[in-house]
Formats: structure tokens, sequence, C-alpha cells
């Protein structure tokens, strides 16, 4: 099975799920290093005239600082059948052992930046501004009080999708 491009205006799905309920990989660096990790916060949507994708980094994740690195990374989504690579990734440490293939995921390297072959959606992805997300910048202090109790602030990530990627689906 092979992936097929698609144009992101084609798409429909919805975001609150494939985001919020099914999660993505968050994924950037090369074929020589690389990293990933599981999220549940972001959005896609158009800002400066370029279909986009925001996503949410902590600064303590070893994926911020290959989304730093580059210019570029990925977003994946994934059928119910990856769950537990997803859990995998998104509570061990790519510092510490090798997630990916824990996880069971093969590495697919596209536009100089990685994804995974058992994806079902990837979206290339360019960055074009970051922000932190400082304390005095809660317009609501309890959202700062609950999500953020180690004042461990996520680094705010707005991208354009510079290509849609489906995985090919084979007729029987």
């Amino acid at each position: 099975m092979g992936f097929t491009e698609k144009k992101a205006e084609e798409l429909l799905f919805n975001p609150f799920t494939k985001i919020g309920r099914e999660w993505m990989l968050i994924t950037a660096g090369n074929e020589d290093k690389f990293n990933t990790m599981t999220a549940s916060w972001g959005g896609v949507g158009v800002l400066w005239g370029k279909n986009t994708v925001t996503v949410y980094i902590r600064e303590s994740r070893y994926t911020k600082e290959f989304v730093d690195a580059g210019d570029k990374f990925t977003v994946a989504f994934f059928g119910e059948a990856y769950r537990e690579a997803l859990n995998i990734c998104g509570s061990v440490s790519g510092r510490d052992e090798d997630k990916v293939k824990r996880a069971g995921l093969t590495p697919l390297f596209l536009d100089g930046t990685a994804a995974f072959e058992e994806a079902d959606m990837i979206f290339v992805c360019k960055r074009l501004y970051h922000a932190q997300m400082p304390p005095q910048n809660f317009d609501e202090k309890e959202n700062d009080e609950k999500w953020y109790p180690t004042k461990d602030y996520h680094t705010m990530y707005i991208a354009e999708i510079q290509k849609v990627m489906i995985r090919d689906q084979t007729v029987e």
C-alpha cells in the first residue's frame, strides 16, 4: 500500500474527532535522526491565505528540539488499530529509548522530514510562526492552574500544510 497526494480542500474529516479523540503524531527530523510525539491539542484552518495546522508542544518534549531545528514537520493520523502505538509515543521519551521501534511503527521520509507508513493521513507542514504561551496571557486563569501545575508551558506552532498524503485503500 502506498499514499496518494490530495489537496487540503478535498479533505472531509472532523478535526474534533481526528485530533481530540483519535490523536495525532507530530514528527520532525530527518533520516539521520528524528522524534515523534502524540498530541491531542491542535487545529486546522486558513491563515495568511494558506491552509494551516496549529500544534502545541511543551518545552520539556524531546520532539520540540526537532521541530525547532528544522522548517518542516509532519502531522499524522492513524486508525484505531494503532491506539497502543500512539499511547507509547505519548508516554515514552525518545531521549530514553527507541519508542518508534517499541510502538511498531515504520519510518517514512517525505520532503526532508519524517512520518510513518502506518498512517492513514499525513500532513507535511512548513513552520510559519511560533510563540510561547506565557502565564500572563491566560485570560481564564483556571487554565493555567489546571493544565500547567509544573509551569511546563506550550509553544504554539502555526504551519502551512504543504502536502496531504492519504493512504491508498485496497479493493478486495
